[in-house]
């Protein structure tokens, strides 16, 4: 019985061996180097804020607490991520719009989500990417969206 039991532990021993490296491998690749944009969530102030870098690093390139109809010549087409610091309740959720005059294909973030670090895996409402492509925004009510960034 007994060299059974040391049988099964040196491959159960083994086994913890071969799998180990490949799980330390695959969580280095996908670690966020630092999560700049979950530091900058609270408190709320009313406000949007968009980054032209990912994980939100650096001062914010655009800020408003009201609808914008478009960003600006500098802040237009430059987002890689965004923050929703408003005021929960009523008109909470940030839909960003592709086009100016808050017009054309469009995707939310409600204040829940807070946060979304890196526009690149984000689609429009046409599935287009989100990332670099923001031009306007407005508050809304999380009824008036159907796509969500994550």
């Amino acid at each position: 019985m007994r060299k059974f039991t040391v049988t099964v532990a040196l491959i159960g021993l083994t086994a913890l061996g071969v799998t180990a490296p490949t799980a330390a491998a695959q969580a280095t690749e996908n670690t966020v180097a630092a999560n700049g944009c979950a530091t900058k969530t609270t408190p709320r102030d009313g406000k949007m804020y968009a980054w032209d870098t990912l994980d939100c690093q650096g001062p914010s390139m655009y800020s408003a607490t009201g609808n914008s109809n478009y960003w600006g010549a500098a802040d237009t087409d430059k987002a890689s991520s965004v923050i929703n610091r408003g005021f929960l309740g009523g008109l909470d959720v940030v839909m960003f719009f592709r086009n100016t005059n808050q017009s054309g294909p469009h995707t939310c973030l409600t204040p829940g989500e807070l946060y979304a670090d890196d526009l690149r895996d984000n689609r429009f409402t046409d599935g287009s990417v989100v990332t670099n492509a923001i031009s306007s925004h407005k508050w809304v009510t999380r009824s008036a969206c159907s796509v969500f960034l994550t």
